[in-house]
């Protein structure tokens, strides 16, 4: 009888197949790695491999889950991990049943998105603002003071992903655009359109980034990156934003575990919702496959629905 493949094995070939198949990016595959890993090490424990465990195995990996503290939502990605998993390997003839396809997720409640109001949003902008203008800065930090400035004005601008901000090419910055292009999930693009803010801070950044050309020492305008990293190649880090950003929330007044990048995106479509934007335009922006995803704001249509006929409808109580 032949031997059955190792889980590592099965793990390389499922996530071979959604990179070339569904366009995965590394954040994904990461991700996909890590849940499966961890499930590995589980079923060894106990003597099983993702060829032989049953159905109750799996029900004991997501008790186990449960047990280490694990929250319903982390719970719920693991499971559609192996879903996902075992769907392929039904698909590749490594089992012919599939052990996850009777199991029941975690009971999620409806959690809605952490969103920053307008006024938090313009204080942190006006903060960004303050410090880029800043005379006694030194060069090198009114550098990074411009580059924080125009990342929030871009994000909050698009709603771009954290990963797409810092990823943009040079060239999206060109003078006078009115649209940039992003490269999203699955190696898919869509324009973005962008306001008169983020225009010029990014004129401002990239005018600041030739000046420094003077230093021989400085790469940031022969970059490819619109927001190369200071010291070394490649783009800024999600983490590197993440951690700026905070520190600008503080400065700003807000609690800085109020504020991430992910949590600027939510404002960015729920202040469009708010002030009248369609549903379905804001997935466009936000670059949403499925309507469903987007649907996490629909709470914000609702009030505005409910505060448009209370102010509106000539029965409505005065």
């Amino acid at each position: 009888m032949r031997a059955k493949p190792s889980d590592a094995k099965l793990t390389g070939l499922f996530l071979d197949m959604l990179a070339a198949e569904q366009g995965a990016g590394p954040n994904t595959l990461d991700a996909y790695r890590r849940d499966l890993t961890d499930f590995s090490e589980f079923l060894g424990r106990s003597g099983h491999t993702f060829a032989e465990a049953q159905t109750q195995t799996l029900r004991d990996y997501l008790a186990d889950l449960d047990t280490r503290g694990f929250k319903s939502t982390s719970v719920a990605r693991r499971l559609s991990a192996m879903r996902h998993l075992y769907r392929f390997l039904l698909n590749e003839r490594i089992r012919n049943e599939d052990p996850a396809a009777i199991l029941s997720g975690p009971k999620r409640g409806r959690g809605l998105p952490k969103v920053l109001s307008i006024a938090d949003v313009d204080r942190m902008l006006s903060r960004a603002r303050e410090l880029s203008e800043a005379a006694e800065a030194s060069p090198a930090q009114r550098l990074r003071a411009l580059r924080l400035y125009c990342l929030l004005e871009v994000l909050y601008a698009t709603g771009l992903r954290v990963s797409e901000l810092v990823a943009l090419p040079r060239t999206a910055a060109k003078r006078d655009a009115r649209m940039i292009v992003v490269r999203g999930k699955g190696d898919k693009e869509r324009l973005v359109p962008l306001n008169e803010a983020s225009r010029q801070a990014m004129a401002d950044y990239l005018a600041a980034t030739e000046a420094a050309k003077a230093d021989k020492k400085n790469s940031l305008a022969a970059s490819k990156w619109l927001f190369p990293s200071f010291g070394e190649s490649g783009h800024l880090t999600r983490q590197h934003f993440a951690r700026d950003l905070k520190e600008l929330a503080v400065a700003s007044g807000l609690q800085a575990r109020l504020v991430s990048p992910h949590v600027l995106r939510h404002a960015f479509a729920s202040h469009l919702l708010h002030n009248g934007a369609d549903l379905r335009i804001v997935q466009t922006l936000l670059g949403h496959t499925d309507i469903s995803t987007t649907q996490i704001y629909t709470h914000v249509v609702e009030e505005r629905l409910k505060s448009l006929v209370r102010d509106l409808h000539p029965l409505a109580e005065k």
